[in-house]
This record gives C-alpha cells, sequence and structure tokens, in this order.
C-alpha cells in the first residue's frame, strides 16, 4: 500500500476544512464591531453574522450536482475559489448588503466542501484507515478555528478597522488550497460510476493498493450506476437515511456552532473581559485540535459508535454545568465546563459526523447522501447562529444551556439503540447491508 500518497492526496482535500474552520470562527471576532459599525439591531446583526451559513446551506443542498455531473476534484477546485472572492469582498465591504453577500459566497464554498471533500476522502481510502483519512477534514476545520482565533487575537487593535483584515486573511491560505488541489486525481469510484473509466479508476486505485485494486474496481462496478431521486427517498434507502439525518440533527442541538460563533459573548456573560474572552477563545480553539487529533487516532481502533456514546456523556455533563453555573450565578467553573464541552464534541461528534455520513451510503447515492447529512447540519446550524443574538438577550443562559443538554440525553439514546458500527467495513459492503438490495454486489 502506498501509504503515503493516499495521505498526501487526503490531506490536499482535507485543507478546504481548514478554510471552512477558518471561515466559519474567523466572524467571532468581528461580529461586535460590525454591529457597532453599522449600528445594527438583533435582527439584522443575527442575519449578518448568519448570512455564511445560509449560503452554506445553498452549498449543501445544492453541492451534490457538481459533486456527481463535474467531479469531485473539479468541485473542490470551485471552493477554493469561492472562499478567495469572499474574503476579500467581506474584507472590503462599505454596507451591511455588501457584506451579507460575500459572506453568502464564502457560505457556499463551506456546504460544498462538506460534501465534495468527505466523499473524496471517503473513496480514495483504504477501509484499514478510512476513519482517520476522513477525520482529517474534520481535524482540519477545527485546525481552521483554532488559526482563526488565533488570527483574531493577533489582528485586534492594529488598526480601527482590525476586522477588516481579520476576514481577508482567509484568502492567503484559500489561494494555497487551490493550486494544491490541481495535483490530486479524481476520485476513482466516481470514475467508474458516473463515467464508466474503469481502466483510468483501476491504474488509481493501484497507486493505492495494487493487491485490492482489482477487487475493489469490480465490486463498484457491480453496484447500481443511478439512482433518481424517487428510488433514493424509498424504503430501500430509508436506514442510512435515517442515521445520517439524526447524526447531523443532533450534531447542531448541541449547540456547538451557537458557542463557536459567540464564544467571546459567552465568556463575558461569564464574567470574563473582552481581552480575557479573546484569548479564552485561542483556548478553546486549542482543546478542539487536541481532542480531536485524540479522536481521528481513536475513530479505526473504538470506532464510530463508541466515540458518539463517550461524547455524549461529556455533552450532557458538561452542559448541565454551565446551565448549573450561570443559574447559581457561580462562573468559577463555567470556562472549565465549556472547554469540557468543545473536548467531548471533538472527540465524539466532531470526529465521527463526516466520517460516517461519507460511509453508509452506496456509490451512486452517496453524494445524495451527503446532501441529506450535510444539508441537515447546515440548516440547523444557520437557524442557530442567527437566532443566538436574541436568545442570548431575550433567555436566561442557563437555560440556553440547559435544553442543549436534554437533547443531548436523546442523542445518547439514538447511538445506544439506532447506531450501526461501520468500522473496518467497505464502502460496497456497508452499502450492502445498510441499503435493502435484492442483490449485494461481493467486495
Amino acid at each position: 500500500m502506498k501509504q503515503h500518497l493516499v495521505w498526501l492526496w487526503a490531506l490536499i482535500a482535507a485543507l478546504s476544512g481548514f478554510l471552512f474552520g477558518f471561515d466559519t470562527a474567523v466572524i467571532s471576532g468581528a461580529e461586535q464591531a460590525i454591529q457597532r459599525l453599522w449600528q445594527m439591531n438583533q435582527f439584522a446583526h443575527g442575519l449578518a453574522i448568519s448570512a455564511a451559513l445560509w449560503g452554506t446551506v445553498l452549498g449543501a443542498l445544492l453541492g451534490g450536482i457538481p459533486n456527481d455531473r463535474y467531479g469531485r476534484k473539479p468541485t473542490l477546485l470551485v471552493v477554493g475559489i469561492l472562499y478567495t472572492v469572499s474574503a476579500l469582498g467581506s474584507a472590503l465591504a462599505t454596507d451591511p448588503v455588501t457584506f451579507m453577500i460575500f459572506r453568502f459566497i464564502g457560505g457556499i464554498g463551506v456546504g460544498a466542501s462538506s460534501i465534495a471533500a468527505p466523499i473524496y476522502i471517503s473513496e480514495i481510502s483504504p477501509k484499514e484507515e478510512r476513519g482517520r483519512l476522513v477525520a482529517l477534514f474534520q481535524f482540519n476545520i477545527v485546525l481552521g478555528v483554532l488559526i482563526a482565533y488565533v488570527s483574531n487575537f493577533l489582528l485586534s487593535g492594529v488598526s480601527l478597522s482590525d476586522w477588516r483584515w481579520m476576514l481577508g486573511v482567509v484568502a492567503v491560505p484559500a489561494i494555497l488550497y487551490s493550486t494544491a488541489i490541481c495535483f490530486v486525481p479524481e476520485s476513482p469510484r466516481w470514475l467508474i460510476i458516473k463515467r464508466g473509466r474503469l481502466q483510468e479508476a483501476e491504474a488509481i486505485l493501484a497507486r493505492i493498493n495494487e493487491e485490492t485494486s482489482k477487487a475493489v474496481a469490480d465490486a463498484v462496478a457491480a453496484e447500481d450506476k443511478t439512482i433518481d431521486l424517487k428510488v433514493f427517498f424509498s424504503a430501500r434507502y430509508a436506514r442510512p437515511i435515517l442515521l445520517a439525518f439524526m447524526l447531523a440533527f443532533f450534531n447542531q442541538m448541541s449547540g456547538i456552532n451557537g458557542i463557536i460563533y459567540y464564544a467571546p459573548r459567552i465568556f463575558e456573560l461569564a464574567g470574563s473581559s473582552k481581552s480575557a474572552a479573546l484569548l479564552a477563545t485561542v483556548g478553546v480553539g486549542i482543546v478542539v485540535v487536541v481532542f480531536t487529533f485524540v479522536g481521528m487516532l481513536a475513530i479505526d481502533r473504538f470506532g464510530r459508535r463508541t466515540l458518539v456514546l463517550i461524547g455524549s456523556v461529556g455533552y450532557i455533563v458538561s452542559l448541565f454545568m454551565v446551565s448549573r453555573g450561570f443559574y447559581l450565578g457561580d462562573f468559577a467553573l463555567v470556562p472549565f465546563f465549556l472547554f469540557a464541552f468543545i473536548a467531548s464534541h471533538a472527540v465524539g461528534q466532531g470526529a465521527v459526523i463526516w466520517v460516517y455520513i461519507s460511509e453508509i451510503f452506496p456509490n451512486a447515492a452517496r453524494s445524495l447522501g451527503q446532501t441529506v447529512g450535510s444539508g441537515t447540519h447546515w440548516v440547523m446550524a444557520a437557524l442557530l447562529t442567527f437566532a443566538m443574538p436574541f436568545f442570548l438577550s431575550a433567555i436566561p443562559v442557563w437555560i440556553i444551556f440547559a435544553i442543549f443538554a436534554g437533547t443531548m440525553v436523546l442523542q445518547l439514546l439514538f447511538a445506544l439503540t439506532l447506531m450501526v458500527e461501520t468500522r473496518g467495513r467497505s464502502l460496497e459492503e456497508l452499502s450492502a447491508s445498510l441499503s435493502r438490495v435484492a442483490h449485494p454486489p461481493t467486495d
């Protein structure tokens, strides 16, 4: 097995996740300055800050179309271009509408990357390492979040318009990523299913693992080549659709995006000064990177379901303790439990979501399946981010965290009763076991 090649291709594709995280979190350092500059009320402010997420919804819902029609690689290249345009346009915006438009464009890139990158990585990965390789995408997301927090802290106060520098700096890694993606091969599974180019696909698979290349290519070729919407939403694929929807729904109902987007404000509500709150968000970024790395190392050893179970318990304890702190006005341990919440997410749902959704659908329906999971994720994220300023100003903070904690109890029950383990099984084997097929392909 030419492991170094697979890891290099996966890492380059996963860099779209770095841009995803950078673009998502960088707004946390700019959101209050933007509100003051354009004197926005809570509704307008929530709309401006969530504009990228509404673009993400569009990118997630429509990203499967170019991903299937033109290929994984061209879609990933367009993602890099969208990030570049968004970063420069947002930084130079002179009014709220222009700002929202360019943030929306960046959001399309985020949504499309959450479709294309996990699919691409899963389709080039050997089954023994698929979890770690796809988890590289999530690791790069959280690394991007950390670098965004560090960048915001370093750029804070450099000028009266420091928020413009915070947003514009995203263009630098976006250009580097767009260049690098030109040097990876197309997904061999896409070449077989969508173009029938079996020999070209076998050549790419042989560069990954020459011993299994023909068997994998034959198994892929034996699957359905097209699956329309009517068939996709039939009982045949009800199980993987349910799993993707529920995992994505619970991911956001933990409150993770609301907390990341408004981390400085939440730390200030817990008694931190503005500078200390910004510095604390750097701590959040460090915790999420460290524990995502732990999750990445553990996912192929212990399995996806086990990590979600561990993360669910961590969610419940940490969120209830944060809620208790705000209810009693005792903030001494609130930062610690916020960090524990972030760690629980990173090692559990954060490490698992993109891996799991990219595994449970057959090759011909993988883009549609990723759209279900990613679309659900981003609709929930956009709604939460849009509503969070209102919630923080109108509802006691302890109630917000208590609701998140209660929802995580439901996630624990979901993981215990419905989740299917996917560790160590080929994509074609999973397709046969999770979908109702009359003649499942052999691996």
